[in-house]
């Protein structure tokens, strides 16, 4: 009798062991596998699409406005995080020789007034910060849909603007064909006429008559004055 109760006993504690596991209950923070654990990194907060990239392109603003849309557009661009949507802001520059009164000044000037260049990946949201900016009145090309500029458009623009040297142009103060005095060097108080003109070296070449003959003569811009 003792040995058929062992027996019996023994059987109990087994099913008990078995209904405890299926019934206790689980410790805080378990989770039950399932099907919806394969996707559980879908459910992070999704970034903001990548689009079709930045590309350049040109706005248009009030005249004396270029320099301040920029430092705005700057500003708005941190206050929205919006970083990664934008690139560089351009306002394209460059440094003229002016010669006036035997005297060559360097000023700097805007190439391309009243413009803006923008490197954005543009969107409703990245265009609506550009076009809420005062001074902006619009992006240059169609309305709805403004035409980025060319690689080779935007690359012959910045070799304009280069920062570690910038080419310096020299704003001629004369014409083909106009008349001008020679207020320098041997041929001074000669009259003559520009024949041609070089301004990426500062020099003209004018016809002067030297002996009952037209001869052309190299000046320096700053050796010639408008008669």
């Amino acid at each position: 009798m003792s040995e058929t109760t062992k027996t019996s006993g023994t059987h109990d504690e087994s099913i008990s062991a078995a209904d405890a596991d299926a019934t206790s209950p689980k410790e805080p923070g378990s989770k039950e596998p399932g099907p919806k654990d394969a996707g559980a990194s879908d459910v992070d907060a999704p970034a903001r699409p990548s689009g079709r990239g930045k590309k350049w392109y040109v706005i248009h603003t009030y005249s004396g406005h270029e320099n301040k849309v920029k430092a705005n557009l700057e500003k708005a661009i941190q206050y929205n995080n919006l970083q990664d949507r934008f690139g560089e802001i351009l306002v394209a520059t460059e440094d003229f020789a002016v010669v006036k009164d035997r005297k060559k000044t360097i000023t700097r000037r805007k190439t391309f007034p009243s413009y803006v260049l923008v490197e954005v990946e543009l969107s409703e949201e990245t265009r609506a910060v550009v076009t809420n900016i005062p001074g902006v009145t619009h992006f240059v090309g169609d309305e709805k849909s403004p035409m980025p500029l060319s690689e080779a458009e935007i690359n012959r623009i910045r070799g304009k603007v280069a920062v570690d040297r910038p080419k310096v142009t020299t704003e001629v103060p004369f014409k083909v064909g106009e008349s001008i005095k020679v207020i320098d060097g041997p041929f001074s108080d000669f009259v003559g006429q520009v024949d041609e003109i070089h301004p990426d070296r500062g020099k003209v070449r004018v016809m002067v008559s030297i002996f009952g003959r037209a001869t052309p003569v190299e000046l320096d811009f700053m050796q010639v004055t408008v008669v």
